[in-house]
């Protein structure tokens, strides 16, 4: 079977070191980064890579095989040169959109933009343009997508077990960019991708994190989400950290500990007793990598030209979501109809690379 070419722009933490600071333990499993996945997977040859600090690519190469002749300044010239069926874009949200819409004009076939998407709702739309027109497969690394728990979970909620799903909840909501980027993706996923009608929004550190339309910093923020079948979303601050709850007619659905535990609780009626929420048992499955499945789903709609499971249209209504949280503070937390319109707000920390943990 044909193996695609893969090269990597934005060589730092989620490009390629995070799985020396990630342990290979119950809930969380390796390969985490973008060019350890590609070295996993068999269908993929990391044959390239980009960065604007050579001696990050020093490390990049040397752990990942890559030769220095192959190592570029100028992720243009890379694409050019090199011509990769898929390309990874592991920067900062600040700069993602200029190299995905470059890619995507380019010849490249295959995106894997680390998250969040753009710095801007119009910069969400110009990426969704380029790849749409070009005909690219597209995943966002709001990994929880590619997760077995979550696919079990959904299968739970889909299955009609516990009746309608009426309320999902995400403890522990964080910054908006990088946190609830993944939350934010995950409850959509939960519920079918339904659209949603409207949202709201607050944000603690207030308005003095902006200047004028300039997001300064990534702001924590939560809100309520409404979706168009009258499921209704909450995205709380909490001192849980990355936990989740589906609530249906007739129980709940629960994940601890940032994918350590699972539980299901369904409603029984017990004689003598009003009714409450007796426990049951989660389902076994089998865990895997995240990344790594989410670039087999990248190689199955190359292979096949059928569409990924996440896709740019998946990622841009989870930015919209952000933008919405954003929109809401900024007009005393009234509801924001979706689709947003007319969003003018930008992320611009003026950020660097962080350095990554190459050891």
């Amino acid at each position: 079977m044909k193996t695609y070419r893969a090269a990597v722009i934005g060589c730092s933490r989620m490009g390629a070191f995070i799985d020396n600071e990630v342990p290979d333990y119950e809930a969380i499993k390796l390969p985490y980064s973008h060019a350890a996945g590609y070295s996993a997977e068999e269908r993929t040859d990391l044959i390239a890579c980009a960065d604007l600090r050579k001696d990050v690519m020093v490390h990049f190469g040397e752990k990942y095989n890559v030769p220095k002749d192959n190592q570029y300044t100028d992720y243009r010239e890379m694409i050019e040169k090199e011509n990769p069926d898929i390309v990874s874009v592991a920067t900062q949200p600040e700069h993602r959109a200029e190299i995905v819409i470059y890619a995507a004009q380019h010849g490249v076939k295959a995106i894997y933009a680390e998250k969040a998407m753009a710095s801007s709702m119009d910069e969400a739309a110009e990426m969704v343009s380029a790849v749409e027109q070009n005909n690219v497969a597209f995943n966002l690394g709001t990994n929880r997508r590619w997760e077995t728990g979550f696919d079990k979970m959904k299968e739970i909620i889909d299955s009609g077990e516990l009746g309608k799903l009426r309320t999902l909840i995400i403890y522990s909501n964080g910054t908006l960019f990088n946190s609830a980027s993944h939350h934010l993706d995950l409850i959509l996923r939960l519920n079918n991708d339904v659209s949603t009608t409207w949202v709201t929004g607050y944000l603690p550190q207030g308005n003095s994190i902006f200047d004028g339309d300039i997001l300064k910093v990534d702001p924590i923020g939560g809100g309520t989400i409404q979706f168009e079948n009258d499921v209704t979303a909450h995205a709380l601050l909490t001192p849980r950290s990355s936990e989740w709850e589906a609530i249906c007619d007739g129980g709940t659905v629960t994940c601890w500990n940032n994918g350590w535990q699972w539980h299901v609780r369904k409603k029984q009626d017990i004689p003598g007793w009003r009714g409450g929420n007796v426990p049951d048992t989660f389902p076994e499955f089998n865990r895997e990598s995240s990344t790594a499945n989410l670039i087999k789903d990248l190689v199955h709609s190359l292979d096949t030209g059928e569409p990924t499971r996440g896709g740019v249209r998946c990622a841009y209504a989870s930015t919209e979501l952000i933008f919405g949280i954003i929109e809401s503070h900024l007009n005393n937390g009234v509801r924001i109809p979706l689709p947003l319109e007319n969003s003018k707000i930008r992320l611009d920390r003026n950020p660097s690379g962080r350095r990554p943990k190459v050891k």
